[in-house]
C-alpha cells in the first residue's frame, strides 16, 4: 500500500502503530523532514516501546540479531535490539536503511511477521503482539542520486516485504508556522512577525537547495 505525501503521514502511522496489526511500514522523505521524530512521538503518544535502531554501512547481523559477548570472563549471547523488541511487542525504527547493506536480508523472517531462528544459539524468537517494524529512508531504496551519499540500492525483495509505504514531504508554510511559533512559546520569545520572516527564509533556501541537486 502506497500513501503520498497529500495524506497526513503521523495520522496513518497513529493508527497502524495503534491497531497493533503487524505490518511494516516504511516511510520515504526529505532528510530533515521529521521522519524519525514522527516515528518516535506517535510511539510516545500511545505509550509504546519504541526502540531506535540506527542502520550503516557497517551494520551486520550481530548488529542486529545478536553476538557473543565477553560478561565476568564467560563468553555469553547477549540478544540484539530486534529479538529484544520482538520479545517485548516494542517498535522497531530501522532509521537510515537505505544506507545499510546485504546484511540487512537476515531480517527477511522478521519482515514476514514470522518467528526468528538465531542459529548461533538454536534459539527461536516469537513476536509478541504489537511488534512492528517501522523503516525510514531517503530515496525509496533507489540508491544515491547525488543527493544521499552512500545510500545503496535497495533488494526488491526486502522492500516488497514492507506492507506500506509512507512518503512524507515538507510541512506546508502553516504547519510550519505553527511549529516554530511553539518553539519560540517555549522560551518566551514568541513574535508572530519573527515566525514569519523565519519560514518565509526557510522555504526560499530549502527550494534553492532542491534546484541546485
Amino acid at each position: 500500500c502506497d500513501w503520498s505525501s497529500d495524506v497526513c503521514s503521523s495520522d496513518l502511522l497513529k493508527t497502524l502503530v495503534e491497531s497493533q496489526h503487524f505490518l511494516p511500514t516504511m516511510i520515504v522523505g526529505p532528510s530533515g523532514n521529521g521522519k524519525t521524530d514522527m516515528c518516535e512521538q506517535v510511539c510516545a503518544h500511545l505509550q509504546r516501546e519504541y526502540v531506535r535502531v540506527n542502520i550503516t554501512s557497517q551494520t551486520d547481523e550481530d548488529d542486529l540479531l545478536g553476538g557473543f559477548r565477553l560478561v565476568n570472563g564467560e563468553t555469553k549471547f547477549a540478544l540484539g535490539p530486534i529479538p529484544l523488541a520482538m520479545l517485548r511487542g516494542a517498535v522497531v525504527n530501522l532509521d537510515e536503511i537505505d544506507l545499510g547493506g546485504s546484511a540487512l536480508m537476515c531480517l527477511q523472517p522478521v519482515l514476514e511477521g514470522k518467528p526468528l531462528y538465531l542459529k548461533k544459539i538454536g534459539r527461536y524468537i516469537n513476536p509478541a503482539p504489537g511488534f512492528n517494524v517501522v523503516a525510514t529512508a531517503n530515496t525509496k531504496g533507489r540508491g544515491d542520486d547525488g543527493k544521499y551519499a552512500h545510500t545503496t540500492i535497495m533488494n526488491e525483495a526486502m522492500l516488497e516485504r514492507f506492507a506500506v509505504m509512507l512518503e512524507q514531504g515538507w510541512a506546508d508554510a502553516a504547519t510550519e508556522r505553527k511549529i516554530v511559533g511553539n518553539v519560540l512559546k517555549q522560551f518566551g520569545k514568541y513574535d508572530a512577525t519573527l515566525v514569519k520572516h523565519m519560514v518565509e527564509l526557510d522555504r526560499k533556501s530549502t527550494r534553492l537547495n532542491s534546484s541546485h541537486t
